[in-house]
């Protein structure tokens, strides 16, 4: 728990606080309070005192949305896509790297700030997320007016996953190269406490499988943590970085009574319309195969149709089950294949979002309500069904460390397996041949009964 007079000295730096209002203008902003949890949402600050107030009440932290607004005080969940739609002004372009090892996290944001100056924006800002990772932002000013016909502003949350995904596949071999300049796989393996399995893929390192690019949960009024905030898991301020100093960025240099204000995240400078090429060219990308696994959608076939009546839990696989317990790493990536597998499952949404509410509760530091309520609020939008990711995707079950396969998985699916049981390739497919494995054995058990009395029956009527 950070001190309440190291948040007051921080925060009360006018250079400090000037900086968190810069940043939340026209975004809605969230304060945290600790363990205590988000304040009201949605929430706005307009004046350095406003900072200052928040911290002597407790606050800990300040986020921010994405999205710009034309009245961040305006938004409701209960606001449709056309009027949210209406409402947002734009969105900066957010590259969130999540990674529980800073050196590779400073390799991957520094590949990302060289694709991006290779597709032609100069004017573009890093921070330090206070913990492992960095933020990389593109302001919403260098996008182009309209792409494909669509207006720019009315592109999120499609937008900034598609550029997340096609820069993704744009730095991946780089990313697994630079990673291997110093260090072998005995010794990532030794680092990461990882089976050698679960980071291969065609036999050579996959780097996503030890960090991601935060794409599958950007979604409408979707947060990140402001520049110059505390970060309450390290104690560190979430720190502007030049973005020609990543690779030499020390944490020492975010730490309270050490933090400069020297560079802007998001530019104030920008040449409007210099991320075109990098939006259009992110909207024609088609994934490859091995990524559309993550996403693909529900094709109609015979051994698969969304039940009419929910699955009941007494059903669902071990690694489910295991992720129903509570996480304490891998959240946001269980809320994705959760969503997925229950509605997959006949599962409607008031059904889901309870039970996220109720699981996100088991989890040691929950998530925010409202990722929560957006995440279920933008699938019911989007109206796409689509499968959680298979078994064999490494960057999900097997990484996320709840793949525990019973005898009902397959015999050769253990944990960290190259090869998975062909009878189960996805938590649904378990879920639903269980179900009606348990169906035909209980039909099986009446038809005998029925007939044993059956038979019973003519044996006494023989007799007489």
């Amino acid at each position: 728990m950070i001190h309440l007079s190291t948040l007051l000295k921080h925060y009360k730096r006018q250079d400090i606080g000037e900086e968190i209002v810069l940043a939340a203008k026209d975004k809605e902003v969230a304060v945290k309070y600790g363990d205590k949890g988000f304040g009201k949402r949605p929430d706005v600050l307009n004046h350095t005192k406003d900072v200052l107030e928040f911290a002597k009440n407790g606050a800990t932290s300040f986020h921010c949305s994405e999205e710009l607004w034309h009245n961040p005080l305006q938004l409701d969940t209960s606001l449709r896509k056309q009027e949210l739609d209406e409402l947002r002004k734009g969105w900066d372009l957010i590259l969130d790297i999540d990674c529980p090892w800073l050196e590779y996290s400073q390799i991957a944001a520094d590949l990302l700030v060289h694709a991006l100056q290779y597709h032609g924006i100069e004017h573009l800002g890093i921070k330090f997320s206070g913990n492992h990772g960095f933020h990389i932002a593109v302001p919403f000013a260098a996008l182009p007016e309209r792409v494909h016909g669509q207006e720019a502003k009315n592109l999120f949350p499609d937008g900034p996953r598609k550029i997340a995904t096609y820069l993704q596949e744009m730095i991946r071999t780089h990313l697994a190269s630079r990673m291997l300049e110093h260090e072998t796989i005995a010794q990532i393996l030794a680092k990461t406490k990882k089976e050698k399995a679960a980071l291969m893929k065609k036999g050579n390192l996959d780097p996503f499988a030890l960090l991601t690019i935060d794409t599958v949960l950007i979604s409408s009024r979707h947060l990140y943590r402001m520049p110059y905030s505390f970060n309450e898991k390290s104690g560190l301020v979430s720190i502007p970085v030049h973005p020609k100093k990543i690779l030499d960025f020390d944490k020492a240099s975010a730490i309270p009574e050490r933090v400069m204000v020297d560079h802007d995240f998001l530019p104030k400078k920008v040449v409007p319309g210099e991320a075109s090429k990098l939006l259009v060219q992110a909207f024609d990308f088609h994934p490859p195969a091995s990524m559309k696994d993550e996403r693909r959608s529900l094709r109609p076939k015979e051994d698969f149709a969304i039940p009419l009546a929910a699955v009941p839990e007494q059903y669902f696989p071990p690694c489910i089950q295991n992720i129903s317990k509570g996480l304490v790493d891998g959240k946001k990536r269980a809320l994705f294949v959760l969503m997925n597998f229950l509605s997959s499952l006949g599962w409607n949404h008031e059904q889901i979002e309870q039970y996220l509410r109720e699981w996100n509760k088991r989890n040691p530091e929950p998530l925010r309500e409202q990722l929560i309520v957006g995440h279920v609020r933008y699938h019911q939008q989007i109206k796409k069904q689509a499968l959680p990711p298979n078994c064999a995707n490494k960057a999900y079950l097997v990484g996320m460390g709840v793949c525990d396969p019973d005898s009902f998985c397959g015999a050769n699916s253990a944990p960290g397996a190259q090869e998975f049981s062909p009878r189960i390739k996805n938590p649904v497919n378990y879920a639903l041949k269980k179900q009606r494995l348990v169906s035909l054995t209980k039909e099986r058990i009446k038809g005998k009964s029925v007939k044993q009395t059956n038979n019973a029956v003519a044996e006494n009527k023989s007799q007489e």
